[in-house]
């Protein structure tokens, strides 16, 4: 297969030994962020890559093409914060424009959201992640380590009217941090267009055995969340990630449930990660990685670095075991794999 003058002939489909299809790339552009969420860094660590250790944004595209010639149609950018990286705004249109790619989105904290709206938009991205794991400012600080909770509400309300869709909001809910504001935060999605979506607390980084415990079940989440009303399964689409949708009788938006630990999609798991150092992760909750930076820095063709990425997805477990007694902790934190 030629993409563009990359030249990847007789090299097949990302198909993993359990034969899934990997379609899905998550690239992390930058470990650095504006924030410091205790679950992203468990430590408030302020250890980050040197510049000459991420991959520029010639390194990104080259991939990115490779993968896209290899089958994958969606990727999605996230960091650390992607939109603190110097030039992000120039690179999405490069991304945008690579055939056979058919989507292209963006996680986000929200806080350079409000600067940056147009230039995202002109770039070709229509699909938004927006963190929001609280609506109270008390908690938003003791969460994120800043008091910017007004920025990011007005960055939401600015990517309704700016017309982004979907516009997904992502609540980590965190047992006895956060979890009693489900309820409020699900009625967003009554009279707005927002994709409201929350996700099991992930133990990376610290002890598997004390993060379990800030876990909350998607099966205790949906109960409180249903005492607003019933809750109708949604048609999934093509593009869609891992979560399970639902909406309210009558509601504008959507509810989403990612059950990573209770309720678990690993089966049906089509994703690839590349870490900002040039790291392929086959599994988020494993600690896999397979150096693709390096090999690409030595010259190797565009042949070459097509077999690393199916060496990667052969070695993706068929399912993470972290709720077992037995299992080990998961290595590395969210600001550096990319979430």
């Amino acid at each position: 297969m030629t993409l563009k003058g990359r030249d990847i002939t007789g090299v097949e489909n990302l198909i993993d030994s359990f034969n899934r299809t990997i379609s899905y790339l998550r690239m992390s552009l930058t470990d650095r962020c504006n924030l410091n969420c205790f679950y992203c860094r468990p430590d408030r660590c302020s250890n980050i890559l040197s510049r000459e250790s991420i991959l520029t944004y010639d390194e990104l595209y080259r991939l990115t093409t490779i993968a896209v010639g290899l089958g994958v149609k969606k990727v999605r950018l996230t960091g650390g914060e992607p939109l603190v990286r110097p030039g992000i705004v120039d690179f999405i249109p490069r991304l945008t424009s690579i055939p056979g790619l058919e989507d292209v989105s963006i996680t986000t904290n929200g806080v350079l959201l409000r600067d940056n709206f147009e230039k995202i938009f002109a770039g070709g991205i229509r699909r938004l992640n927006i963190s929001l794991d609280t609506l109270r400012r008390d908690r938003f600080k003791r969460i994120t380590g800043n008091d910017c909770i007004d920025r990011v509400r007005e960055s939401i309300e600015l990517s309704e009217n700016f017309g982004f869709k979907p516009l997904k909001i992502n609540m980590v809910v965190i047992n006895r941090v956060n979890d009693d504001e489900v309820e409020e935060m699900a009625s967003l999605s009554l009279d707005k267009p927002y994709f409201i979506r929350f996700i099991e607390y992930m133990p990376v980084g610290i002890n598997r055995r004390e993060s379990l415990s800030k876990t909350v079940p998607i099966s205790r989440i949906r109960k409180r969340i249903e005492k607003l009303g019933r809750l109708s399964p949604v048609q999934r689409q093509i593009c869609d990630g891992p979560a399970q949708r639902f909406k309210f009788d009558g509601a504008v938006g959507e509810i989403g449930f990612i059950g990573s630990m209770s309720n678990h999609f690993c089966a049906e798991c089509n994703r690839l990660r590349l870490t900002a150092d040039g790291k392929l992760r086959p599994c988020l909750l494993k600690n896999i990685e397979v150096d693709v930076k390096g090999p690409m820095r030595r010259g190797v063709s565009d042949h070459e670095l097509a077999g690393i990425f199916l060496k990667a997805v052969q070695q993706k477990p068929f399912q993470h075991l972290l709720t077992s007694p037995d299992a080990i902790s998961v290595q590395g934190h969210m600001h550096m794999i990319g979430g």
